[in-house]
């Protein structure tokens, strides 16, 4: 999805139509869209000659293009889970394993990086209430192997700001949730996590619409990617001005939030608190 999306945008600002980007590659428009999209694989010839075509020349900017097209053809790990997996999906995974920061707000949960096992499976099993216990099971193991991006040897960043109502919903009975909140306060303490709360009394807020994620990417050349998860379905609008309000939303929300060195404290008040 992330080469679609910087091939996209080197056609667009070379001023070159689909049309003409499929005839330099021996295919039809709708490859190009295809490939723009992220819905079919990259061949190295194919992306070679685009770059050439969209006069991207300089090594340093073709170099990083090349290599992570090769990898986007790399099966993830996650595809072990393919029947659980919908494709509005599978992009998050791979870009979310990819990322080096990830800015979240979540409104009603707990973000899913920072989930113990146990409110996974109870958030899962209220999710889909059909499911067998050995599907609900593999999920929450899903979840669990997601969380190895913090242990790799350059872990992710992640800046999480919570609505109080996500610390306030008891999800799995009031044991779960005071062994979520714990990890909160123990995740908190790693140097590549920042957690904030935004308390019930900061009333109206940046972010109204709903919980966001915005990703960043090591290479220069790689737009921040937003996604908007939804019932049934997942947006990502990448629109350069969109991608700036979203980012303007987090950075709002960052100060309106409680600041991180107040989140230990917060957590702590809950926990002494019947729940």
């Amino acid at each position: 999805m992330l080469v679609g999306a910087q091939l996209r945008r080197l056609r667009e600002a070379a001023g070159i139509s689909t049309e003409a980007a499929g005839y330099e590659i021996r295919a039809s428009h709708s490859k190009i869209s295809r490939m723009e999209l992220g819905r079919v694989g990259f061949k190295e010839r194919d992306v070679a000659d685009l770059l050439t075509l969209y006069g991207v020349a300089d090594p340093d900017r073709r170099e990083p293009l090349m290599e992570l097209a090769e990898y986007a053809n790399v099966p993830g790990w996650w595809q072990e889970y393919g029947d659980l997996v919908p494709g509005w999906f599978e992009p998050y995974l791979g870009l979310e394993q990819g990322a080096v920061v990830v800015r979240v707000y979540e409104v009603q949960e707990v973000p899913e990086l920072l989930q113990t096992a146990e409110y996974a499976r109870a958030l899962l099993t209220a999710r889909h209430p059909e499911a067998p216990a050995e599907e609900i099971e593999r999920r929450v193991e899903l979840r669990m192997r997601r969380r190895r991006v913090f242990d790799r040897p350059d872990p992710l960043k992640l800046w999480a700001v919570l609505d109080e109502a996500a610390l306030r919903r008891v999800v799995g009975g009031p044991e779960t949730m005071r062994a979520q909140i714990r990890y909160l306060a123990q995740m908190a303490h790693r140097p590549n996590i920042t957690i904030q709360v935004l308390p019930f009394s900061v009333g109206g807020h940046a972010a109204e619409g709903g919980p966001m994620t915005l990703l960043r990417f090591a290479e220069p050349d790689l737009p921040d990617v937003v996604y908007l998860e939804q019932l049934t379905g997942a947006l990502y609008p990448d629109r350069t001005s969109d991608i700036m309000r979203y980012r303007d939303v987090l950075n709002r929300l960052g100060v309106q939030a409680e600041p991180p060195t107040r989140t230990p404290a917060i957590l702590a008040d809950i926990l002494g608190e019947p729940v």
